[in-house]
């Protein structure tokens, strides 16, 4: 289940759930009872959005949330086979019942640079149907506004933050990039987001083409892509709010 890309916005900003996600996938929230959440506060204020504009089956009260254990969201889910799995298993028991559940994160599509990965593994083992519902995905929305290459690409997730590690790994990155023609895509914590660019800034060759994302599904999103030899005049980066979650992408 996608939600907006939103999430942690003030009341007054949030626009209408109707503007942001397609009517067939609002109304399945609004049927589901049973659901898998990377955080249970931010989906019941998913699913109050939901009542607003659908009305929802039954209270927000009444719903069923588990949440996912805290390694799988804050250390990745993504590994086979591990304990991760067998949790995902056991939060699973509705859905064996016959029940339909929703997964869900807290902004953009589950599973996709978000937790939950091995929820729809375990499903699958299971042989239970799996269904991806229409909604944001904040990678692709940037790569499509990107002008790199979109038909080759990998995301790579975070860089590290250690000044040192964190230059040699956008070096590393670089360098595939220019050599295969693969964008890559990478993302920060808003509040490094500024630190980050300005370690591309000073790591990356002036040839290279850095696009970054701010603030994708909010009215004061934006987009900027360029060069670096152009990035260099800071002009660029006072025009995005990179307070607000941001993708980077670089390449040729």
């Amino acid at each position: 289940m996608p939600t907006p890309l939103d999430f942690g916005c003030s009341p007054q900003d949030l626009a209408p759930l109707g503007l942001l996600l397609p009517d067939d996938t609002v109304q399945v929230a609004a049927r589901l009872v049973h659901w898998i959440a990377e955080n249970a506060k931010s989906t019941r204020a998913f699913l109050k959005r939901v009542d607003v504009a659908r009305g929802l089956a039954n209270p927000v009260q009444n719903l069923q949330i588990v949440e996912l254990p805290r390694q799988a969201h804050k250390k990745g889910d993504h590994a086979p086979a591990g304990t991760a799995d067998a949790q995902a298993r056991a939060l699973l028991g509705p859905a064996l019942q016959g029940h339909d559940m929703g997964l869900v994160s807290e902004a953009g599509m589950p599973a996709i640079a978000d937790p939950g990965s091995s929820v729809v593994r375990a499903a699958h083992a299971l042989g239970i149907d799996v269904r991806p519902l229409t909604g944001p995905v904040s990678l692709m929305l940037a790569l499509a506004a990107s002008g790199l290459n979109g038909q080759s690409f990998s995301f790579v997730g975070y860089v590290p933050q250690d000044p040192t590690e964190r230059s040699r790994r956008l070096r590393e990155l670089e360098s595939t990039a220019l050599k295969s023609g693969q964008t890559q895509i990478l993302i920060e914590t808003p509040y490094r987001n500024a630190a980050l660019l300005q370690a591309l800034l000073q790591t990356l060759h002036p040839h290279t083409r850095l696009a970054v994302s701010s603030g994708l599904g909010l009215p004061q999103q934006r987009t900027r892509s360029a060069l670096l030899s152009e990035w260099k005049s800071g002009t660029l980066a006072r025009q995005l709010p990179l307070d607000l979650p941001a993708v980077f992408l670089l390449g040729r």
